[in-house]
């Protein structure tokens, strides 16, 4: 069957194809990175001629699919196995993502620590250290390095032999970004080199039964750097966050083929690594200042764990014709929606202020159930009154002002009550326990009870004038 042969034009860096040449990619927009391609093309139009024949032997029934050597490896960690659900899995990759110095690399190594003190062997290969800094951090971790062999090498043919040589059931790539495929003309760090670079390294680990971590960075952002095809390629993507002034670390999990994606862990960093927290709630709250105007209890949930958060509000008058608005650990769009409703149904003059909110710990809440408590925070920094330092509280607020339901209202419930705290406010269910033996739940319709119930009990009022239309009602 002949072959005919037609020319295009591919970006270097992005692989966006063009049938003329162009000196700006319009996907990329890199300057000089469209170079020529030939590629050839059957004439044939039958389903014959793409075919190969020996592809048809490759079939196999579902139901006669083997998943004896897909096991779960457990590191041993807590923490860590809950977001990774169990561990790494058998032929799997994992990418690990997060800001530089937070701690990626300290929390794979302990890792594969774990595991090396099991007998197993594993592989680490880093394109961004040698082996000797390498060997520093294991020293400062306490890690004896047995079972842990380094490589320092980006090349993926060299990673992939010594994967198929030495059989290990672990294989660390510290980062995907400095990884490079020989075959291809681009620089380590392109979008075609980490695609490609993660495919080969992805169908190795298969062929090789290992568990392939990746560890990748963000930008500024806060997204995972590289291509967006990165993370369809991988099994799992786990992203780990936090200040990286203060010792907490978060691991959640952002896609896992394997496991939940909404599980998180927590983690405190210290001289001898990244050590996890069991009951992350105590941590969040040790430092929080009772009576202070500015501060309310949150209990959300993370995947199977309960946590009270507490989310601090400063509300200032502004001398700016836009007044600021602030939200660290919040999603700003919900701060203005909890602004606006705050301005329509209570009457808060807040278009003439500056609003700063903050989630402790530098904790990042996704979840609508911290509504109730921003909008405390915020009524209470307005009128300088304390919330009530009993209360935890949780629901989301829609536009007419009502609190409406959320799901786990009973594991937050019980979560408020092993912390100590008297009330909780929480919206009616359909299924709700209603109360138990050491806490009182109260079911406030709209935000308006909400903050007359948790404010009502202050004594400090700086700004009356402003109480009277908060607790007029």
């Amino acid at each position: 069957m002949t072959k005919k042969s037609k020319t295009l034009y591919q970006c270097t860096g992005c692989g966006h194809k063009t049938f003329k040449w162009v000196g700006k990619c319009s996907e990329c927009e890199e300057w000089n990175t469209v170079e020529q391609r030939t590629v050839n093309l059957s004439d044939g139009n039958s389903v014959d001629s793409y075919i190969d024949p020996s592809a048809v032997e490759q079939l196999v029934e579902l139901s006669d699919v083997s998943t004896e050597r897909m096991a779960y490896i457990a590191t041993g960690i807590k923490e860590f196995d809950r977001v990774m659900g169990g561990g790494f899995v058998s032929g799997s990759t994992t990418l690990v993502a997060g800001d530089p110095g937070i701690g990626k690399s300290t929390l794979l190594l302990q890792a594969i620590a774990a595991i090396a003190k099991k007998g197993l062997k594993v592989l680490y290969a880093t394109g961004e250290e040698g082996v000797e800094q390498i060997h520093l951090r294991s020293s400062r971790l306490g890690i004896s390095g047995d079972g842990i062999f380094v490589v320092s090498t980006g090349n993926v043919v060299e990673i992939a032999a010594y994967m198929a040589q030495m059989d290990p059931v672990v294989v660390i790539v510290d980062s995907i970004q400095t990884t490079f495929h020989p075959d291809l003309n681009s620089s380590p760090g392109t979008v075609s080199q980490i695609r490609e670079s993660a495919s080969f390294l992805s169908y190795h680990a298969r062929v090789n039964h290992a568990a392939l971590i990746l560890s990748g960075h963000v930008t500024k952002d806060g997204s995972i750097a590289g291509p967006r095809v990165l993370e369809h390629q991988v099994d799992a993507v786990m992203q780990i966050g936090g200040d990286t002034n203060g010792p907490l670390r978060m691991l959640h999990g952002v896609k896992n083929r394997f496991g939940a994606t909404d599980e998180m862990g927590v983690f405190e960093m210290r001289e001898e690594g990244l050590f996890g927290i069991s009951d992350p709630s105590q941590v969040f709250m040790n430092q929080r200042v009772k009576q202070a105007s500015g501060s309310a209890i949150a209990i959300i949930l993370e995947g199977t764990r309960s946590l009270a958060v507490e989310i601090q509000a400063l509300v200032t008058a502004s001398s700016l014709a836009s007044p600021r608005r602030v939200a660290n650990g919040v999603d700003l769009s919900r701060l203005h929606l909890i602004v606006a409703v705050l301005a329509k149904h209570m009457k808060l003059p807040l278009a003439n202020h500056d609003l700063l909110i903050n989630v402790v710990g530098g904790f990042e809440i996704k979840e609508p159930a911290a509504d109730l408590a921003i909008a405390l925070a915020i009524a209470s920094s307005m009128t300088d009154r304390p919330v009530i330092s009993t209360v935890a509280v949780a629901g989301e607020i829609g536009l007419a002002g009502e609190l409406r339901w959320i799901p786990g209202s009973d594991r937050r419930i019980f979560e408020a009550a092993r912390l100590g705290f008297e009330d909780c406010l929480i919206p009616f269910a359909v299924g709700d326990i209603g109360s138990n033996n050491t806490v009182n739940v109260s079911r406030p319709s709209n935000v308006s009870e909400a903050v007359r119930f948790a404010l009502e009990a202050s004594s400090i009022r700086v700004k009356p004038e402003i109480d009277m239309e908060i607790l007029s009602g």
